[in-house]
């Protein structure tokens, strides 16, 4: 219902009649206008999604000398995510003298940052006190200034991921994702070059195709990236199947493939660079490329040899302008979880470790060498402890930018999130354990600490009631997950158990009169689509809505209670395959909503309040990175989409190389303001590539790694 003013409009412009005269046209037209104004404007409301173990990682940007004789020392500030650092010798194509420390009184350094809520590329000059500031274990310690530059991205800007960046002269190169391919399951990653003194933007990637970790040559004149070409994406989740291409830097032209089967490359020389790949006998090591200087790139014309043996994985080098015998590396040794930066010397053969010494319990990721070969930099999760300065704690509710300028966007440090009917609480699982917040981040109340419980909702019309699947996640149709009905307002909150004998009953949605609860189960042997009594569970009635030889799942009634929309690999019955359906309560008029492409995954589905548009997680946009340059992530290509029901208005929320998941959307628009823990929360408490664990390592024999 509109609020109606009456007002007139400017008297620059006419006289102003009042009501009662003889000619109220004016009047009536704005009257009408107000209406149809406030009928147009959808309401203001909010999402929350997860992501695999971001809370926790705290990266900031630290380096090492290369002689190993000094102290690490923290280079970006402890705000937010700071990681792939590029160590800086020119900026707006003006030389930076002494870029890293050789004088010690200046850093420059170009890095990827996620502060504000979106991906920007930020150079830091950091001048800072005289000889003891080496000593220091943080820039921090002995810094007198700080210049941040925001180079691309950031507020106001197209939202998208950025990636490794270089600077060359009064150019930036990097990766990003802010053009849509309109094709699913093609990644919108691709290389461009930005002038800064006019902000003037070219795309060096061809149309259709999507580069990832771009390396440019000493020189600024070649680009080497590693890219699956027209083929596309397929699907890998932990080695990308890519090769590497070069192009002239200025304008993207002359690109020829060079080596086939390798990424992450780095640049010794002009016509000399390291890159890396799994190795036929399973061990990830790096390579050498020599390109000719006579005639043609070819992949034949090219010559490679594998430079790190096998005995431990290598990977993401990065390569020595002035002392070409040394790279960094990170490695994974058998008998580690962890990674660490160690130098190789490809004359003798030899390492010699850099990070274990200093912090063996913490994972150091893609290292970079500054251009005067004194120092290589990584970045790590900062930690809590004193040799550490951290601005802000770790987040709780952290509000990430959106397109959707009446849609408020949040990650939540946690998993299968729901809005409470008013939008005043969230619910929402850690695996173990069930909890209940405010929605501004106050009142956090452990409602089941220890149950391993996933999937949450609540019930419309009984107030504090939220259901949950309590049993093992990702099992089998036979094991025993059951549904339970939680008071969680009571001092003592009581468990209802509404579904019996196990079968895997879970992802439970109530209809919006609260009376019934659609959920999936695997009781006729395959999981499809149920629905029972809300209250007295299925001994109050039980409805078989879907049957087949499928699994149907991850299920959620519309607001009108008109439509069910779940997800299911019913196109392509256990393929791993997932598409978004939806089906009227009584059976009736199923359709597909969405699927990504053939072997595409599209899951966790979640109306708007107005049930005009869900939201959803999709492998529609690909992979954004390498998956080998971060932490663990099973599906390192789920994004937060949203659509209108009838397929139109497709709009990506995230831009991440992670895995983002279990959306769901409520009635309230949340303050766009990040929410910190409370208390002190666990950092760093995140995994490594779990693929990359060493499981036989037996001289003569190919490794088995974990997957």
């Amino acid at each position: 219902m509109a609020t109606i003013t009456l007002f007139p409009l400017s008297l620059a412009h006419s006289k102003v009649r009042t009501p009662n005269m003889k000619s109220p046209h004016l009047i009536i037209f704005l009257v009408i206008f107000f209406i149809n104004d406030s009928i147009a404007a959808d309401p203001a409301t909010s999402i929350i999604f997860t992501t695999l173990g971001r809370s926790r990682y705290a990266f900031d940007i630290f380096s090492l000398p290369i002689d190993t004789t000094g102290t690490e020392i923290q280079l970006t500030d402890g705000n937010s995510v700071n990681f792939n650092g590029y160590f800086a010798s020119s900026f707006n194509g003006n030389p930076i003298t002494n870029p890293t420390f050789v004088d010690p009184q200046s850093t420059h350094l170009v890095y990827v940052t996620e502060r504000n809520g979106s991906s920007s590329i930020y150079l830091d000059s950091i001048y800072h006190s005289g000889v003891d500031s080496t000593r220091k274990r943080s820039v921090l310690e002995a810094e007198l200034t700080r210049y941040q530059h925001r180079l691309v991205g950031g507020s106001g800007g197209r939202i998208s991921m950025k990636d490794r960046p270089s600077l060359v002269g009064d150019f930036l190169v990097y990766v990003s994702t802010h053009e849509e391919t309109g094709v699913g399951r093609t990644s919108w990653a691709a290389v461009y070059s930005t002038q800064l003194s006019t902000k003037v933007t070219r795309r060096l990637t061809p149309q259709g195709v999507a580069d990832f970790s771009p390396a440019v040559s000493p020189s600024g004149l070649w680009t080497a990236v590693a890219s699956s070409g027209e083929r596309g994406w397929g699907g890998e989740v932990q080695e990308l199947d890519t090769d590497i291409y070069v192009f002239l830097t200025q304008d993207g032209s002359r690109r020829v493939k060079v080596v086939e089967h390798g990424g992450w490359p780095s640049w010794a020389d002009e016509s000399t660079f390291f890159f890396h790949r799994q190795s036929d006998d399973g061990w990830w090591s790096i390579y050498m490329a020599i390109l000719p200087k006579n005639k043609p790139f070819t992949v034949n014309s090219v010559t490679t040899q594998r430079v790190t043996p096998p005995g431990l994985h290598a990977f993401t080098p990065a390569a020595s302008v002035t002392k070409k015998n040394i790279i960094a590396v990170a490695t994974r040794r058998p008998g580690s979880d962890y990674r660490h930066i160690e130098l190789y010397d490809i004359v003798s053969g030899s390492f010699k470790d850099l990070t274990r010494s200093i912090a063996p319990r913490a994972n150091h990721y893609n290292p970079f060498i500054s251009p005067d070969s004194s120092r290589v930099g990584y970045h790590k999760c900062r930690g809590s402890g004193s040799n550490s300065e951290v601005i802000n704690n770790d987040m709780f509710l952290e509000n990430i930018q959106t397109p959707k300028p009446r849609i408020s966007l949040f990650r939540i440090d946690g998993s299968f999130p729901s809005f409470s009917p008013d939008g005043n609480q969230i619910a929402y699982v850690r695996l173990p354990g069930l909890y209940v917040v405010n929605s501004d981040g106050s009142d956090h109340r452990e409602i089941a600490p220890d149950i391993t419980a996933f999937s949450t909702a609540w019930n419309p019309t009984r107030k504090g009631v939220v259901y949950t699947s309590i049993g093992p996640t990702f099992a089998s149709e036979a094991t025993d997950v059951d549904i339970f009905a939680v008071e969680v307002d009571k001092d003592e909150p009581t468990f209802t158990k509404l579904t019996f004998g196990g079968q895997n009953n879970a992802f439970p949605s109530v209809s919006p009169d609260g009376k019934y609860i659609v959920f999936r189960s695997g009781r006729s042997g395959h999981k499809n689509l149920y629905i029972m009594n809300a209250l007295e569970g299925e001994k109050g009635g039980l409805t078989q809505l879907t049957n087949g030889l499928w699994s149907d799942t991850m299920c959620n009634w519309s607001p009108d209670g008109d439509n069910i929309a779940f997800a299911s690999d019913r196109h392509n019955p256990g393929s791993g395959s997932f598409a978004l359906y939806m089906v009227h309560p009584n059976g009736t008029g199923l359709r597909q909503l969405i699927h990504s492409g053939s072997f595409g995954r599209t899951n966790h589905p979640w109306f708007s309040p107005d049930g005009k548009y869900i939201v959803f997680t999709s492998d529609y946009a690909a992979v954004s990175a390498e998956p080998i340059s971060n932490p663990h992530h099973y599906q390192p290509y789920g994004d937060i989409f949203t659509m209108k029901l009838d397929g139109s208005e497709l709009t990506r929320l995230t831009h991440n190389s992670y895995e983002d998941g279990t959306p769901c959307w409520g009635p309230k628009f949340m303050k766009p303001k990040d929410v910190e823990w409370p208390k002190g929360e666990e950092k760093c408490s995140f995994e490594d590539c779990t693929w990359l664990a060493i499981s036989n390592s037996r001289d003569g024999e190919k490794i088995q790694c974990g997957g």
